[in-house]
């Protein structure tokens, strides 16, 4: 555990973050963001998509919009096993696919700061700012913003 993360413990102004791993790059999301992690399994691409839409997916029942964050980033496509963090808004399903999940972060709002001005410019659109933790940094997502670009949600709250 980070030392941001062992000095909040029971503090009321501390975040949490699921974090997850694209192009080697350390991605945090709000943990009120995400529904679930999954391995996805069969999707259907979905023609004329526009490129960050990896395609679709039955998720028990449910078609999820499945959204590559490597595309979405401006990075390679990668060789890693993927997977998923799910994402609902107004009662649509998406998934955010990633190289990796990792821990859930509690993190200190000392340690936030808004996004640096040397932040690649595809990230920064879509980034709320950055935690500096002792081993890298944290980029926090905004989903909201994610979504919004591929066209899944205007005006959510």
């Amino acid at each position: 555990m980070s030392t941001a993360a062992a000095n909040v413990e029971g503090r009321s102004d501390a975040h949490q973050y699921v974090t997850v791993r694209v192009g080697g790059q350390l991605f945090g999301l709000p943990i009120s963001s995400v529904n679930e992690v999954f391995v996805p399994d069969r999707i259907t691409p979905v023609p004329l998509a526009s490129r960050e839409i990896d395609g679709v997916l039955n998720l028990r029942g449910r078609i999820v919009t499945m959204i590559d964050m490597r595309r979405l980033l401006g990075l390679a496509d990668g060789t890693l096993a993927r997977m998923a963090v799910g994402i609902e808004r107004t009662g649509e399903a998406f998934a955010l696919l990633i190289d990796g999940v990792g821990d859930v972060l509690l993190l200190d709002p000392s340690t936030y700061e808004s996004s640096p001005p040397n932040l690649d410019e595809e990230w920064t659109q879509f980034a709320e700012g950055v935690h500096r933790l002792a081993e890298e940094l944290l980029v926090v997502l905004d989903v909201e913003r994610v979504l919004a670009t591929v066209g899944g949600v205007r005006n959510a709250a």
